[in-house]
Parts: structure tokens; sequence; C-alpha cells
């Protein structure tokens, strides 16, 4: 039978499943269910699903309990090499020591209930984050209600990379919060972008959020940190792995009022976070690229599928995630040339006047024009008036400009 509150092992507030003993971090204990989702961020891997259940009916602390309790998996009701799993890894779990750990690179820990929780998460169900590690001074919540997700290959192309640090940059300037995953390529031109002209950043990792990873963009994550948030499920000290990677994007779809794919061959990572935001009625936006480009045709595969829209600069993107009516980009059109107003008679006059230094008589306009020779006559005047035309003798000519 599935588990409840009521058929829980009970033990004191201060359970020593959750909080260690005594010892130099124990001088200051969070409240319970604060300690209890830092254990449980340990205990599984982002988004899992069988500790999502339980949290939807259960507080963090009794899930905690229950896994370190002897109850077989029957009664909890849950499969038992999932809670063998979780059994094997909460051994020696010290989340006093994680919290610290986390306040000492600037960092805090925050879980639902708390008012920098981005309510748009809990749109991930049972995948919702159990709690988020942040490091920054900004409120998560507050950044992310007006944000955006760009994101792409890694191995991105030049073209890739200053269409992401453009875009970047042009969202930030109109308000926006600029979200990606702080990796190489299309992310780290995206962060740039937004950093460049001031703008806050965020970053969700898939690692610790002490952990410099890549090690190549350490100095970048550093600047993200100051200028704006770092943001991970996974505890301090955690490494990456490519699984996690996969898992992370789908935090950056929830988070973000829409995602936008800059570059992205037919198997990039990068779709996954479209997909995701599609799935949760986000909007899902493409930048086309060239044809012949391997990068470009993940992201042309999702435009013709008619699961993105086709996006070129940040007023377009403004316009699909922004306030209706408010965030309209520009209609886009040719210049409007002299010709263009004409009426339809002066016009097959004019494109009767050949391209020649002596020109043409009124009767030859009027054979190619098809109109009558009066009715010629008082259009060239008209041309003539314009500046298109002028006569020369019993010719007329198109005048010749400079």
């Amino acid at each position: 039978m599935s588990f409840t509150a009521n058929n829980l092992p009970q033990h004191p507030p201060t359970d020593p499943a959750v909080v260690p003993g005594p010892g130099p971090q124990a001088r200051s204990r969070p409240e319970p269910e604060r300690l209890a989702r830092a254990v449980l961020s340990r205990l599984g891997e982002p988004g899992d699903a069988t500790l999502g259940r339980w949290l939807a009916r259960l507080d963090a602390l009794d899930v905690v309990r229950a896994i370190r309790s002897d109850a077989p998996a029957e009664q909890l009701g849950v499969d038992s090499a999932r809670l063998a799993a979780f059994r094997a890894r909460a051994v020696d779990l010290d989340p006093v020591a994680d919290l610290e750990r986390v306040r000492a690179v600037g960092g805090r820990f925050i879980i639902p209930g708390d008012t920098e929780w981005p309510s748009q998460l809990d749109d991930l169900g049972e995948g919702r984050p159990t709690g988020l590690w942040v490091v920054g001074t900004g409120s998560l919540r507050l950044l992310a209600l007006r944000s955006v997700a760009v994101v792409g290959a890694r191995a991105c192309t030049a073209y890739g990379a200053h269409v992401a640090g453009d875009l970047a940059a042009q969202l930030a300037e109109r308000g926006w919060v600029v979200v990606s995953g702080g990796a190489y390529g299309i992310d780290a031109a995206a962060h740039r972008g937004a950093l460049a002209v001031g703008g806050p950043t965020v970053g969700v990792l898939a690692c610790g959020v002490d952990v410099a990873y890549p090690r190549g963009n350490t100095a970048l994550i550093r600047r993200i940190a100051e200028q704006g948030l770092l943001v991970s499920e996974l505890p301090p000290g955690e490494h990456p792995t490519r699984f996690r990677f996969v898992l992370r994007n789908r935090v950056i779809a929830a988070l973000t009022r829409g995602t936008v794919v800059v570059e992205a061959a037919l198997r990039s990572g990068a779709l996954s976070t479209a997909r995701r935001a599609r799935d949760l009625n986000r909007h899902t936006m493409g930048v086309p690229g060239p044809v012949t480009s391997e990068l470009s045709a993940g992201v042309h595969a999702l435009i013709r599928s008619g699961a993105a829209a086709v996006v070129t600069d940040a007023a377009e993107v403004a316009e699909l995630i922004g306030a209706i009516g408010e965030d309209l980009a520009p209609q886009r059109s040719g210049p409007v040339l002299p010709r263009d107003l004409l009426e339809p008679e002066a016009a097959r006059v004019l494109e009767a006047v050949p391209a020649t230094a002596e020109g043409a008589p009124v009767e030859r306009l009027a054979r190619q024009s098809g109109l009558p020779p009066d009715e010629v006559l008082q259009r060239l005047y008209e041309l003539g008036s314009l500046g298109h035309v002028e006569r020369h003798g019993a010719h007329w000519r198109l005048v010749r400009r400079r």
C-alpha cells in the first residue's frame, strides 16, 4: 500500500536522519522542511518523479523519515530497487554542511513556499525541483517574471555566436532577463551579450553552484553570479553528467516565458529545451540560419513542424512573449520610392519613356502605354512637375539623376 503521514515512523524534530548531531556545523539549524529538502536534493536526481509524487502528498520531513525507516517498499508504495538506491544515498548526509557551503559562496537554498520561489516551476508537476541552490543578489522570482531563454549548440558557428550575443543584448536593453545554461557556444554568447549592456542574466547549471563548469567559462560564471544569478537543483560540489544536462533543460523551459533556439543540429540538446517549452505552453522560437549548415538543421526542422515561430531580432521575440498590444514589432517593408506613389496611368506612361538621351515623341509613348495621346501628354506634364521627365524639343526623355 502507499504510505501516508499516519503510518510513517514518528520522530522528534531533531531526527538525526535529517539533522546531524552536535558539532561545529550544527550551530545554526534551519527549519526542518528546508533541511529535509536539502537531503532530498542529494537523494534523487533532478526531476525524480518518485520523490515528486511523495512531496505532492507529504512534507519533505516525512518523506525523509520514510526513506530512513525500516518500512518495506510495498508499504511505502515504491519500487524496491528505487528505495534501495535512496537508502544507499542517504548514508552520512549532512544538509547543514551543504547549507553552510552554499552560504560560503554567497548563496542560499530556496524551496516552494519561499517568497523567492518562482511559481511557474509548479507547471513541472511531479518533476518540480525539490529546491533550488542559488548564488547572486537578485530575486529569482522577480527576475523570472520577465525572462526569456536563449539556447543553442555548444560547437556553434561564428554566425550563431554573433546572433545570440546581439539578440541577448537587445533583449536586455528592452528589460528582459536572459536565461541560459552557462555552457560553451550559444549559451556563453547569450550570457555575454546580456552582461555587455549591463543586463541581468540567469545561468541554470547542471552542477553545483560552487562548481565552475565548463572550466573555460569560469570567469563568465563568476560574472553571472555578480550581475545576475546562478541556479541549480544539484547541491554544492555535484558535477555534471550527460543526463543532468537534459534534466536541467526542463527548468530553463519552465522558468521563462519563452525559449529561443539560435543554432541546433538535429540531435542537439537545445531542442529538448524547446520541446519542453512547447509542452509547458511556453512560446518556442527559432532563428533561421543557412540551409547548408548542419547546425541550423534542427532549428529549421522545429520551425517546419510548426513547433516554433521564426524570429530574427529582439523586437520579434518581445512581440510573442510580451504584453498584448504593447510589445509589437515594427512592420518590415522595403523603402518607398517616388515611382511607388504614382497613379497607375502615370506609371504606365513613365515606363514607356525610353532610357535614351533623345527620348520619344508623344505618339510613340501613346502606342507603348496603350493610352490616348491627350492623356499621355497630360501625364507627361504631371511627371515633369514631379521631376521624372523633361521635354526635349518634340520628344520627352527621362531626367538624368546624379
